[in-house]
């Protein structure tokens, strides 16, 4: 699977009424493809994947594949309890997408090999990216039979235990060289020096939603974007549970798509907080322009 640069996951959007905008949600990935992204995640966790219904999900993985219109890879969310899964994934192959972000199950935990028939299951559809969170930690061990599974191509990390994902990379790559790993971690841009000496080049980018500009001028090489703009936006985005999506759904407003609210139980920026994103963005605009 040919992923590079940068790795564009949109926004849901929703109507005054709360249901699906799907035109809006064209605009969205149209305005995101005049910016080059090496991919697309549709429905993921940017994309509010556990607020939606599956019919909801169906439609907006349609939405995007028809106007990437194969010029990138489309990856759709996918988890939760088996059955949505298999049939999140199967929507989103007559869809068109090429593959899946897996999201852990939920609340019902087994054992390793539990765990290995699960992703087994939903592989066998589409090819899976298994996503490291939550109830998903893993051994290197682990992280090997995973990767030897037919159909599972990445793994995404949003733990970012940096000595568990060093001994995950050495063991996998030793059998699997081509397998593809991801720093999923939010605002990933931030900790991507540290992930590259990992050798883990692949990152989710919740910026490039709302200002594709920093994500890219980030991407190729200005750094003092670390400390003028994601440094402090890691700040406002720890000051409120759910503002890893907030934030990110606010900023689409912000530079003129009204991409609607988010779904409970996250909850909208606060007006004090909304001001900071503003000024942030309109900080990181001026740094990529001068």
């Amino acid at each position: 699977m040919n992923l590079s640069g940068v790795l564009f996951f949109p926004v849901t959007p929703f109507d005054a009424g709360g249901a699906l905008a799907e035109e809006v949600l064209a605009e969205h990935v149209r305005r995101g493809m005049e910016h080059g992204p090496g991919g697309v995640f549709a429905a993921c966790g940017t994309g509010e994947f556990s607020a939606l219904s599956e019919s909801e999900h169906a439609r907006a993985v349609r939405v995007a594949t028809e106007v990437v219109a194969g010029r990138v890879p489309v990856f759709a969310g996918a988890g939760g309890p088996l059955g949505a899964a298999l049939n999140q994934a199967r929507a989103a192959r007559e869809a068109g997408a090429d593959g899946l972000l897996l999201m852990p199950p939920y609340l019902a935990q087994g054992p390793g090999h539990g765990f290995e028939a699960y992703v087994r299951a939903v592989a066998e559809v589409l090819p899976v990216i298994i996503y490291q969170r939550g109830s998903v930690v893993l051994e290197p061990e682990a992280a090997v039979a995973l990767a030897g599974l037919p159909g599972v191509i990445g793994l995404k990390d949003g733990v970012g235990d940096i000595d568990r994902m060093q001994r995950i990379v050495l063991a996998v790559r030793e059998s699997y060289p081509d397998f593809l790993f991801f720093n999923g971690l939010p605002t990933a841009e931030l900790t991507m020096p540290a992930y590259r000496g990992l050798g883990v080049e692949l990152y989710s980018s919740a910026v490039f939603a709302f200002a594709p500009e920093i994500a890219l001028a980030y991407l190729n090489g200005e750094e003092r974007l670390l400390t003028e703009f994601y440094a402090p936006l890691v700040r406002l985005r720890g000051k409120v549970p759910g503002y890893p999506v907030s934030l990110v759904k606010a900023g689409v407003r912000l530079r003129g798509l009204d991409v609607g609210a988010v779904r409970p139980p996250l909850v909208e920026v606060s007006g004090e907080h909304l001001e900071e994103l503003e000024a942030l963005i309109k900080t990181g605009l001026e740094r990529v322009a001068s």
